[in-house]
């Protein structure tokens, strides 16, 4: 028997987080460079960051040729752009970032897959690149992360948000993801739910 889907968010009807959306409309523009093996992945929480901020512009791809007509795209206009990744270049993301319309690029898959898409794309590599400030640990509970510092890329583009709109509410962000963990947390066995 196959699993019937809900037409709004994608998930199964039995996981719907249609309840739980509250869309909100930054003036930052987001932009999600998705690994390829991402896409499909169940815990995937690009899909919620496309429910939470329907502006979001989601690209797959892992090589330079991938981006190519996206770096095309970018070369002809002039807004800011940033790249949201903690490297040895990468300087803390604030508020005066901000003072037009930015651009900020997030970078989706696993710290390995995210470092191998950085290393092939010589171009990302010459954005200027912002790091987050230090803050909570991560919700998203259900998927384990190698790194303490982790953070979804949903989570990641609600921290980004709130320091480059301070007015903006992002809570709608967090609410949408607190409610997926507690669905996928309710139908997990108990055993299996204590290792989260």
């Amino acid at each position: 028997m196959s699993r019937c889907y809900c037409e709004q968010c994608g998930y199964p009807e039995t996981a719907c987080v249609c309840a739980a959306v509250s869309a909100i409309y930054p003036s930052s523009q987001l932009l999600v460079l998705q690994h390829p093996s991402e896409v499909e992945h169940a815990k995937n929480s690009v899909r919620l960051l496309q429910l939470a901020v329907p502006d979001v512009r989601v690209i797959v791809g892992e090589t330079e040729a991938d981006f190519a007509e996206l770096r095309a795209e970018l070369a002809r206009d002039n807004m800011p752009t940033f790249l949201l990744y903690p490297s040895e270049n990468s300087q803390l993301l604030q508020t005066d970032d901000s003072s037009e319309a930015v651009r900020l690029i997030l970078l989706d898959g696993t710290w390995r897959k995210t470092l191998k898409m950085y290393r092939l794309n010589p171009w990302l590599q010459a954005l200027p690149q912002r790091y987050l400030p230090l803050m909570a640990p991560t919700a998203y509970r259900i998927r384990k992360a190698n790194r303490s510092d982790s953070l979804s890329t949903l989570e990641a583009a609600a921290v980004a948000l709130s320091q480059l709109e301070p007015g903006l509410d992002v809570a709608p962000m967090h609410v949408l993801l607190a409610e997926l963990v507690e669905q996928r947390l309710r139908r997990m066995p108990v055993k299996v739910r204590e290792r989260y």
